[in-house]
């Protein structure tokens, strides 16, 4: 049995328009799409369905405003790791649910978490817990204050 090697998508105009688009409003008609585009309903829909097919396109999402009050400290918290203990850190540090992602990276730090919590003192403990992980080294936390 042959294996097809995966092609990569390669966008045209037409789909970056559309991706534009559903960027901005991921839940606009079709037919509102093909207006602005100058497109038939069918040409959007076709598109849209071979971008999904393909895996160029994964989905639709909604989109939150950042500047939306909220009770909730938002921060990121950059993670040095000693020595080959990654892997490990990562198991330990996903148990914590206060992260919300956790991402390796490269240059000076190994990780980025994502950090979401009620309160100060919420905030002070997630600190406390990520650094006494076996295998953290340093970290760096700065909190979001406002999307621009």
């Amino acid at each position: 049995m042959r294996h097809q090697a995966e092609t990569k998508y390669v966008f045209d105009n037409l789909d970056r328009t559309l991706i534009g688009l559903l960027r901005s409003d991921g839940r606009a008609p079709i037919s509102k799409l093909a207006e602005i585009i100058g497109v038939s309903r069918a040409t959007v829909q076709t598109r849209l369905d071979r971008l999904l097919a393909s895996g160029a396109l994964l989905g639709f999402t909604a989109r939150v405003r950042e500047d939306y009050p909220t009770n909730q400290i938002r921060a990121i918290m950059m993670i040095e790791v000693s020595g080959r203990n990654t892997t490990q850190v990562i198991n330990k540090l996903r148990g914590l649910p206060e992260l919300t992602a956790l991402h390796t990276t490269s240059g000076k730090w190994d990780l980025i978490a994502e950090v979401l919590v009620e309160s100060l003192s919420e905030f002070d403990s997630v600190l406390r817990k990520v650094r006494l992980v076996d295998g953290v080294l340093n970290s760096e936390t700065n909190i979001l204050l406002t999307s621009v």
